[in-house]
């Protein structure tokens, strides 16, 4: 069986405005981007990353190169690029760039680097068994097999 294949979009930490969050850094931060992607890929998934920066047409570009290359099975979108007001646009266009190029794509969304979606239990026949709710665990929306834990990083 192939591996579902997960495209993580996310702002980069080198351009995060770190000040309302004493402690933080871009160095800590991708640290801990790192290590949740190493969570996933430890559970079997093929993780492609996209780190955008604060620049609307950029982000549509390589959102736009990410999939022209590959299909995914699931996109997730990081907490920083959804819920901070400076990168709206950036949010909108590479949501639009998602559904214009991959229709139909679940699109899930972390809320911070620990928490990462994993593959819920597929049959030997490729189809999906219904995932159960776990405590902690969130379901991707959709035919992508693929739910959420927090990771121990």
């Amino acid at each position: 069986m192939m591996s579902l294949r997960v495209l993580q979009i996310g702002m980069d930490p080198n351009i995060i405005d770190f000040s309302p969050w004493p402690g933080q850094d871009a160095a800590t931060l991708r640290t801990r981007i790192v290590a949740g992607e190493d969570a996933l890929r430890g559970t079997g998934l093929e993780v492609v990353t996209c780190p955008l920066s604060g620049d609307a047409d950029a982000a549509e570009s390589a959102v736009a190169a990410h999939l022209a290359d590959r299909g995914f099975d699931v996109i997730e979108i990081g907490a920083g690029l959804r819920t901070s007001h400076e990168y709206t646009l950036v949010f909108e266009r590479v949501i639009n760039t998602v559904a214009a190029l991959q229709p139909g794509v679940p699109v899930c969304f972390n809320d911070s680097p620990r928490r990462r979606w994993t593959p819920s239990a597929v049959v030997s026949d490729g189809t999906e068994r219904k995932p159960r709710r776990v405590a902690g665990e969130r379901t991707c929306p959709r035919r992508s097999g693929v739910r959420a834990h927090a990771s121990s990083t």
